[in-house]
């Protein structure tokens, strides 16, 4: 009897231990996290859909994979790095966006939200900041290399691929956590004279029309000798890019040249985000390392040679890149509210286009290492922004028909004039504001034009009557204004203001109008340099292994940049810093 109770008790204890057993599992399985797989969210960032693809174990966030194809590559790509890494180390949603790319970021962050929302997460908890995990943060190691470059924008990126093609150590370091700075906002296209893009459209073209326009449009204050390495470089300089399949192969007008000789993506869209793609794309091939989120601090300088770059790292650990060369490629000042009133008093107040990293910092680190300055007051202001956000929208639309009118419904000025005389123009108006008009025609040539539509940023009419009335504007007078310029292109003569370049009638509807004012866009100033890009001292001497290119530089522009320079500026420069600094190693 004894003996049948103690087998009893035994299978009693083996019975109550499976049921605590399956009790715990099922406790573990209510307590897990998520149903493990993989799911997919959608959403819209700023140029199309994005899709996430998440992969979670019960308990953690494991995978995210992030397909935007309609985004920009340059900033899709830097917001979906930061964010997904942010989102797996944190394990949570409550990230920061990425400085540069918000819609990017919201449209990334909208799509893993909604696949995680599959996965039966507790969706408020991830939410939830106080619920983050808290990461070790990891230090930059020293770094040894034969070429530092500070600027991941058009100019230092094409330094970085001549340098490393030319077999130099290369690493580039980017205070912004994106790639590409002011170049991501180019829109217009890249200026070249002279080219079988040109020939193929029946333009007459050449170097020394093109030198001409930018002096005349500099007001003679360029540096002949830098403005003639620009000119004679820029047709090497497009077939390299097109080579690397940026396509530049329409050609377009601006303000202030004799001939068109803008060229830009065949279907007319913006310019710099296809730059920045190609060129990131080459240095991807070439595994030179870029980092990001990373600020330039001082340049190290011993015995009278640029030696090196101390730094501070994303996680504010300071850091030195020892370098036998140093490539500044910055960019202007032209987001620094402080220093360009400190350069032109009367520029208080004025909204930028600039992106937020424009803000002198390798005018200012060379400063300090004995670099001379040039035309630091040169500061230009573009005709058409947006009057509340400071959105540019490009002079082409101008080259390629469209004319400004004002509150009246009247036209005021030449539309094709170089920028400062067209932006003082504009100022001359009520509210200080004017409107770009174009028609369905143009947008349907344009992706541009049809980009800024799609974001709102113009009205529609059917008819002009119309658009005046929706718009505020005299119909009466607006539509006789659009009759007598449709007059004057079909009569190839502007009897008002003498615009030679006549090619949009405007005859048809449906019509658009974008309000617009000028803002700070280019700064002409920057550091000295020679047609080697060295960076000179108030002496006129070589600052041994400091070189310079792009809009950190002064002397190209002169008095005011012609539209187009700018882009032909950061690559035929950048080309030749990267090519100069590799080959003047020891």
């Amino acid at each position: 009897m004894k003996r049948a109770s103690s087998i009893a008790f035994v299978l009693l204890a083996i019975f109550m231990l499976i049921i605590a057993g399956c009790s715990n599992n099922s406790n573990t399985e209510e307590k897990a996290k998520y149903k493990a797989g993989t799911y997919e969210g959608v959403s819209t960032g700023h140029g199309g859909e994005i899709k996430a693809t998440v992969t979670v174990s019960k308990d953690k966030i494991e995978k995210i994979e992030i397909s935007a194809d309609g985004e920009t590559g340059s900033i899709s790509d830097g917001a979906t790095t930061q964010l997904t890494n942010d989102i797996i180390s944190s394990q949570s949603l409550a990230v920061d966006v990425v400085s540069g790319a918000s819609e990017s970021s919201n449209g990334i962050i909208e799509a893993v939200t909604k696949a995680l929302e599959k996965s039966g997460a507790d969706m408020k908890a991830l939410k939830d900041a106080a619920n983050k995990v808290i990461v070790e943060e990891q230090k930059q190691e020293d770094l040894d290399v034969d070429v530092a470059i500070v600027g991941a924008g058009g100019a230092g990126l094409a330094a970085a691929v001549k340098a490393s093609e030319a077999g130099k150590s290369v690493v580039i370091l980017e205070q912004m956590p994106i790639i590409g700075g002011n170049t991501n906002k180019a829109t217009g296209g890249m200026n070249v004279a002279g080219t079988k893009y040109q020939e193929a459209d029946g333009i007459k073209d050449d170097k020394q029309t093109w030198f001409d326009d930018t002096m005349k449009g500099g007001k003679n204050l360029n540096d002949p000798k830098l403005l003639q390495t620009l000119v004679d470089n820029a047709p090497d300089a497009l077939k390299w890019l097109n080579d690397m399949g940026a396509g530049l192969t329409k050609v377009t007008l601006s303000g202030g040249q004799t001939n068109p000789r803008i060229h830009q993506p065949a279907d007319g869209s913006p310019v710099g985000p296809v730059i920045v793609e190609v060129l990131s794309n080459k240095l991807k091939e070439l595994n030179t390392p870029i980092l990001l989120n990373t600020t330039a601090d001082n340049l190290i300088k011993k015995d009278g040679a640029i030696v090196g770059v101390k730094a501070t790292d994303k996680n504010r650990y300071s850091f030195t890149v020892n370098a036998k060369s140093v490539i500044l490629a910055t960019g202007g000042f032209g987001a620094n509210a402080e220093m360009v009133i400190k350069y032109n008093k009367d520029l208080k107040g004025f909204s930028t286009t600039n992106h937020a990293g424009a803000i002198g910092l390798g005018i200012v680190m060379a400063e300090k290492v004995g670099a001379d300055l040039v035309d630091m007051d040169q500061i230009q202001i573009h005709p058409t922004t947006d009057p509340e956000t400071g959105y540019l929208f490009t002079e082409g639309l101008r080259g390629d028909g469209a004319i400004l009118v004002n509150k009246e419904g009247k036209r005021f000025t030449n539309e094709l004039l170089t920028r400062d005389v067209v932006s003082k123009n504009i100022l001359a108006q009520a509210d200080k504001v004017a409107y770009l008009v174009v028609n369905q025609e143009m947008a349907d040539e344009n992706a541009s034009l049809a980009g800024y539509i799609k974001d709102g940023y113009a009205t529609k009419g059917e008819t002009i009557e119309a658009l005046g009335k929706t718009a505020g504007i005299d119909s009466s007078t607006f539509a006789s204004t659009l009759k007598n310029y449709t007059k004057y292109v079909k009569n190839k003569k502007d009897e008002e203001f003498d615009r030679v370049h006549l090619t949009q009638t405007l005859e048809q509807g449906p019509y658009y109008i974008i309000p617009v004012t000028p803002g700070i866009h280019h700064t002409m100033g920057g550091l000295k340099i020679d047609t080697k890009t060295h960076v000179l001292d108030k002496q006129g001497n070589i600052i041994k292994g400091l070189y310079a290119a792009g809009e950190v530089t002064g002397g190209v522009h002169g008095g005011n940049r012609i539209g187009g320079n700018a882009v032909a500026d950061i690559i035929v420069f950048g080309r030749i810093a990267g090519e100069t600094s590799a080959i003047e190693i020891k």
